[in-house]
């Protein structure tokens, strides 16, 4: 394999269809590895997260002409002020993140990326990985390389991250979980619809793109917590990575009203036959119709039925997740150093 190092995007951009279609076949085919995502991920250094003096370092490798293997890096201070080569993507606003190559390819690339990256002149102390899964193939090979060569590899583990598998039809789905949280869910969507005129949607038309993440932004903001989140670079970030994910084919922002009125929305991912629940937002004043649990339960029922194999509601280990029917995974960091 021959290593080349990107210092911008534009310099890769038109490679990357071909980008898109190695990651298809990669060992972690998820939507913050595709190049629409991390480019645009990379423009505001994450919504703020890194600083502007942040260098990119994307390495890719060759074999014959064709692309081989991806190392989507960048340079700068981890959280402890390292001098770090990291994941782009790290580490707040991308749940999932890996290399990107084949998985027959896995070992030759760590072996010859790590021979290059000793090369590059950034001064890395160490490579500082968030976000991978902890089933990841790169592990073991990563744990391999550096014992080889005397690197020290430690590996912590995160985040939960929780997903729910989907048999293909609402009512052997419901039939799959507990069974007073079956009730519930039945009993709140049932509810909803007494109350008031209720409605679903998924966003089809661009022309109303932005108006929609307004009102998406707008119902996440009342969370005091989320509202504090969303400064104006994140605002950015987002505004980008939804119309990134929109012309690219695989965005499901959804709404539920309530007379008319918004009261909850999903910004999810609809990609690789599987539904990555992004972030929510819920407005306060229609608690009364449990806006959140109807328009999850309408977006589940949706998967099942357009065939999805699972709906990942990602990081973070919030009760409903399980009372869904979450199964657990675990996110870990590790870290390399030299």
């Amino acid at each position: 394999m021959d290593f080349t190092l990107y210092r911008t995007f534009s310099d890769l951009a038109p490679a990357a269809a071909d980008w898109n279609a190695l990651l298809a076949k990669s060992i972690l085919d998820v939507p913050f590895l595709r190049h629409e995502y991390l480019s645009t991920w990379w423009e505001t250094r994450g919504g703020g997260e890194w600083p502007p003096s942040a260098e990119l370092a994307l390495v890719a490798a060759h074999r014959g002409g064709a692309l081989a293997g991806i190392a989507p890096l960048f340079f700068a201070p981890n959280r402890q002020g390292e001098p770090s080569l990291l994941l782009l993507g790290s580490i707040e606003i991308s749940d999932y993140l890996d290399l990107i190559v084949c998985p027959d390819d896995l070992t030759e690339f760590v072996s010859g990326l790590f021979d290059f990256l000793s090369s590059l002149p950034f001064g890395w102390k160490c490579l500082d990985w968030y976000n991978l899964i902890e089933t990841s193939p790169s592990l073991p090979v990563l744990t391999a390389e550096a014992g080889r060569r005397g690197w020290a590899f430690e590996v912590e583990k995160t985040y939960h991250a929780p997903s729910i598998p989907l048999p293909g039809d609402f009512d052997a789905y419901l039939a799959g979980i507990d069974k007073k949280q079956r009730h519930e869910i039945r009993r709140k969507m049932r509810r909803a619809q007494e109350l008031g005129s209720i409605h679903w949607y998924i966003v089809q038309d661009e022309a109303a793109l932005e108006a929609e993440i307004d009102a998406f932004l707008a119902l996440m903001a009342a969370d005091p917590e989320k509202a504090a989140f969303l400064t104006d670079v994140m605002r950015s970030q987002m505004y980008r990575s939804v119309h990134a994910a929109f012309r690219a084919g695989w965005l499901q922002l959804a709404f539920l009203t309530v007379n008319g009125e918004k009261a909850a929305g999903y910004l999810n991912f609809d990609y690789g036959g599987r539904v990555w629940a992004y972030n929510s937002g819920i407005g306060r004043r229609f608690m009364e119709f449990s806006p959140g649990w109807v328009l999850l339960g309408h977006l589940l029922q949706w998967a099942n039925e357009h065939k999805r194999s699972e709906f990942d509601f990602m990081r973070g280990d919030e009760d409903y997740k399980y009372r869904f029917g979450g199964v657990d995974k675990r996110l870990v960091r590790a870290r390399i150093a030299r």
